[in-house]
């Protein structure tokens, strides 16, 4: 195999292991911030494929992520964190890693080379058309990370490749590709370091756009959270209060009767009937708040309470 851009080894790593320890940690932290601004290069990808996920979100499809390695656990950080941070339903989120269950405990290397693991995986989630697989690879030609996504592509799901290596097969057999073109690793070949930053902020980046194009941002706030913990539901009343000018005590009291929807209390504020209303507009507004506070807000037959937009 010719030596690629992840396995070469980087400017500053001769001699390391004979450096101070300041010395080595300071190499380390220019390493992550300069792989972290290879993101910069990617927004244009990173804006289109995020348009993509929330169209087939929209339409009522899933997002699967598919990985191996390092890579995984970005894939497997963001997956989770979406139902709590932006209310997507559980159910329309699938995550394929290469070595399944096991993996979450030992991360063994040979199943990222699975590819008939890989097609059965994508096969078994019933990913298909209306669908979208996310595959990541830091080196872009792990065989699970790419027959998942030619897998995905054959069964007529949207594809989103994510590598670091230009040119690589993932990056070509993807719809969308996004490639994170990170400097070589002050570890050689230790792409849980910069590689996997940059692909955690990539995805951090995906998914938090997705989520404004389906509505569950507004503001800098997450509106559609799943208040599911205590500090979640302080949350969600802060938010109901920042947005809607009334107090915390008030906020908590429209969350309540508005089950726990954060988007319904602050249009139970705003002034309307009931929370069955709020949902009403939501519904016709696209699940987006600001449309929804404006169609209350020119209502000629109602005077609704102030409320910040």
């Amino acid at each position: 195999m010719a030596e690629t851009r992840t396995e070469a080894l980087h400017r500053n790593a001769e001699g390391l292991d004979i450096q101070a320890p300041e010395a080595i940690l300071v190499s380390l932290a220019d390493a992550q911030i300069e792989a972290a601004k290879a993101v910069r290069n990617a927004i244009p990808a990173i804006a289109k494929a995020a348009e993509i996920i929330a169209g087939r979100l929209n339409g009522g499809g899933r997002l699967a992520y598919a990985a191996a390695g390092s890579s995984g656990l970005m894939a497997l950080a963001d997956a989770l964190e979406l139902p709590g941070t932006f209310g997507i339903q559980r159910d329309r989120i699938a995550i394929l890693i290469a070595g399944g269950d096991e993996a979450f405990r030992t991360l063994a290397g040979g199943p990222e080379d699975d590819t008939e693991e890989a097609a059965a995986a994508v096969a078994k989630a019933g990913i298909g058309a209306g669908d979208c697989l996310i595959a990541l690879s830091a080196s872009g030609t792990t065989p699970y990370a790419v027959r998942a996504i030619e897998e995905a592509a054959s069964r007529g799901a949207a594809t989103i490749g994510i590598a670091n290596n230009r040119d690589s097969a993932l990056l070509r057999q993807a719809e969308t590709a996004i490639l994170l073109e990170t400097p070589p690793e002050v570890i050689a070949g230790s792409t849980r370091m910069g590689a996997g930053t940059a692909q955690k902020i990539a995805l951090n980046m995906l998914s938090t756009l997705t989520a404004v194009h389906l509505g569950h941002v507004h503001d800098g706030y997450m509106v559609n959270l799943m208040a599911d913990n205590i500090k979640l539901r302080d949350r969600a009343a802060r938010i109901v209060a920042a947005i809607s000018g009334r107090d915390r005590d008030e906020a908590a009291r429209l969350l309540e009767k508005s089950g726990g929807a954060v988007k319904t209390a602050i249009l139970l504020a705003a002034g309307a009937d009931s929370a069955d209303a709020a949902r009403k507009i939501l519904e016709e507004t696209g699940q987006k708040l600001r449309p929804a506070l404006s169609a209350l807000e020119h209502d000629p037959g109602k005077d609704h309470a102030r409320t910040r937009k």
